[in-house]
C-alpha cells in the first residue's frame, strides 16, 4: 500500500504517460435500452436520490474510487488498466458542467465508496454536483455493471451512461483516457 498523501500531486490531476489502456471485455453490451433499477442511493447532497425517478437526461459516470489524503492506496493502483484517473474525471464533469447544463442534463458520479469517502471527495475538488454511494452494491448489481477486487475492495471499472427518463440510452465503456470522458460525452449529446 501507498499513502495517498506520498503519491506526486501530478499523478492526482495528471495521467501518467504509460498508462495502460483497459481493453473492451464486453461486459457493458447488455446496458442500452436498461431502464435504470429503482435503488436509494446515499448523495453527497445530504439526502437519498433514486435516479430512476428522474425526468430528463442524466449523465452517470462510474468510477473505482477516489483518493484520500491520509489514507493508502493499493499497491500497483496506476499499473491496473482503468483504475487510475477518477480525480481527473471528476474535475473534467467539474469543468465542463455548464456545458451540461446548458444541454439540460444532470450528472451524476457512483462508486462503492462510502458516503463519508464521496463527501470528502466532493467538498476538496468542488464539485457542483452530487457523487453517489453504491457501498450495498445494489444499484451495480441490478444492472450487472463491471467490477473489479484488489486489495479485498470490490470497485465498479469505469464506465459512463447518459440516461433519457430513466431508460439507457449510451454508454461508453471503456472510459480511456478518463480526463477525456467528457468531451464524447457532450459531443454524443450535442448530436441529439
Amino acid at each position: 500500500m501507498q499513502n495517498f498523501d506520498e503519491v506526486p500531486k501530478d499523478v492526482l490531476f495528471e495521467l501518467p504517460k504509460d498508462l495502460p489502456a483497459p481493453l473492451d471485455d464486453g461486459a457493458c453490451n447488455h446496458l442500452i435500452g436498461l431502464m435504470l433499477p429503482s435503488v436509494n442511493l446515499a448523495s453527497t447532497g445530504g439526502k437519498t436520490i433514486n435516479l430512476s425517478q428522474i425526468s430528463g437526461w442524466l449523465v452517470i459516470y462510474c468510477y473505482p474510487m477516489t483518493g484520500k489524503p491520509g489514507r493508502v492506496i493499493p499497491n500497483g493502483w496506476i499499473q491496473i488498466p482503468g483504475a487510475a484517473g477518477c480525480t481527473l474525471q471528476s474535475c473534467s464533469f467539474r469543468d465542463r458542467y455548464s456545458e451540461l447544463k446548458a444541454l439540460n442534463c444532470q450528472i451524476f458520479g457512483i462508486s462503492t465508496q462510502t458516503i463519508e469517502d464521496q463527501l470528502e471527495a466532493s467538498e476538496r475538488l468542488h464539485l457542483p454536483f452530487e457523487l453517489l454511494s453504491d457501498a450495498a452494491f445494489q444499484f451495480a448489481e441490478a444492472l450487472r455493471l463491471p467490477m473489479f477486487e484488489v486489495e479485498g475492495m470490490r470497485l465498479l471499472k469505469r464506465v459512463t451512461f447518459i440516461v433519457k427518463n430513466g431508460k439507457i440510452v449510451k454508454y461508453f465503456y471503456p472510459v480511456f483516457p478518463p480526463d477525456k470522458n467528457i468531451d464524447d460525452v457532450l459531443s454524443w449529446l450535442r448530436e441529439v
